[in-house]
């Protein structure tokens, strides 16, 4: 399968509610990412630390066309395909 820019959205729509978290840990930061579909969008949340002793962060947008491309790319095995070509 494609992932066109129309099947990306088709794709999108039919998982509403769709939820993901990855962990990543290097040795100087941690970092949460936790993905949910909701309203025809894909959001993103990152949540982490580096080794600073300010350096907490907790930041969410909305995934840009790349981002929704690769997220599709590596995930869509655990998602709904149903009728999407």
């Amino acid at each position: 399968m494609r992932l066109t820019s129309s099947t990306r959205q088709k794709i999108i729509e039919q998982n509403e509610g769709f939820t993901r978290k990855t962990y990543s840990e290097d040795r100087n930061s941690r970092e949460e990412r936790i993905y949910t579909i909701s309203a025809g969008v894909l959001h993103i949340r990152a949540v982490g630390n580096t080794s600073w002793a300010d350096s907490r962060y907790d930041k969410e947008w909305v995934a840009s066309d790349g981002e929704v491309h690769r997220f599709l790319y590596k995930y869509k095995s655990e998602m709904n395909l149903d009728g999407i070509e």
